[in-house]
């Protein structure tokens, strides 16, 4: 498991304590003193900060681990300090071992694709909130220049996909060349970065991707690339709370994230995973996606 956790508040514990006095002689040869004895006084209790509640989201990997880390990681920051509570980034090597975490409510808050949020909502897990203002599409990328035009070019072709359940990326587009009748061997890459990377090398003819990932993968992977074709939009990925959280806590972190398009410095942090805002969600906003009827295999 990948996990980046952010340092829990200093804390500072004050304690007081009162010794006997005991006298001594006088400086000035005087009689000494009768000596007295002072019952020590009760301590006054201990002054400790109480720590911020601690919650781990882990996010799908679609990319690699370091660069999840380095684009969620200070908006985790953000996103817990006006929330009170602190965000821990956590993701997988891979998206089968994110499915089973998330099967097993492994994580606080999950960032899941649309066809996840659809499987492990019966696992413990409700909509919280999701990218507002655009579906999410699956894309078929090739080699810029490569002679493919459509779909039925790709027939008999070996095509590259991140994941078997990778809703967009891999349904979405096997589901459109299979409605064409195409025929193709499938490989899975693991990551949408190494889809991107293995058709630019032309190891694959074509591979799944998204437009989001597309266009954060490096530059000079991208310009060796273009899109051939995109699918039809479906309500985009979900950030879905594990019901052992609190609703408290729920609506603090809902506050926090649909907060972060109204100011700049949210803004700034959104920018890097190409996300315009956050809005809040319903478990009934995906029953776009319940509609294709995809069984879990």
């Amino acid at each position: 498991m990948t996990t980046v956790a952010h340092p829990a508040p200093l804390r500072s514990i004050l304690t007081f304590v009162c010794f006997a006095a005991v006298a001594t002689w006088a400086s000035c040869g005087g009689e000494p003193a009768a000596a007295t004895t002072q019952e020590p006084t009760t301590a006054a209790p201990a002054v400790e900060e109480v720590s911020r509640p601690q919650l781990s989201l882990g996010v799908v990997p679609q990319q690699s681990a370091s660069k999840l880390a380095a684009q969620w990681g200070p908006l985790l920051v953000l996103v817990g300090d006006r929330a009170g509570v602190d965000l821990v980034f956590e993701t997988a090597t891979d998206i089968p071992t994110f499915e089973q975490r998330c099967r097993d409510g492994q994580y606080d808050i999950a960032y899941m694709n649309p066809y996840h949020y659809t499987v492990f909502h019966a696992h413990g897990y409700e909509a919280l909130a999701k990218r507002a203002g655009s579906q999410i599409k699956g894309i078929l990328v090739k080699k810029r220049g490569a002679p493919l035009s459509n779909l039925a070019d790709l027939d008999g072709m070996n095509l590259a996909f991140p994941a078997p359940r990778a809703f967009a990326a891999t349904m979405l587009t096997k589901a459109g060349l299979q409605a064409e009748g195409v025929s193709f061997t499938p490989h899975y890459v693991k990551s949408h970065d190494s889809v991107y990377r293995t058709v630019a090398s032309g190891a694959y003819a074509a591979g799944g991707g998204i437009m989001r990932t597309f266009r954060s993968v490096a530059p000079d992977v991208r310009e060796q690339l273009e899109v051939l074709w995109e699918t039809p939009g479906y309500t985009p990925h979900a950030f879905a709370v594990h019901q052992r959280v609190p609703a408290t806590l729920r609506q603090r972190i809902l506050d926090a994230l649909t907060s972060l398009a109204e100011d700049a410095e949210g803004r700034a942090l959104l920018k890097p995973l190409r996300i315009p805002g956050i809005g809040p969600a319903s478990d009934s906003d995906w029953d776009d996606v319940r509609a294709l009827k995809i069984k879990d295999r």
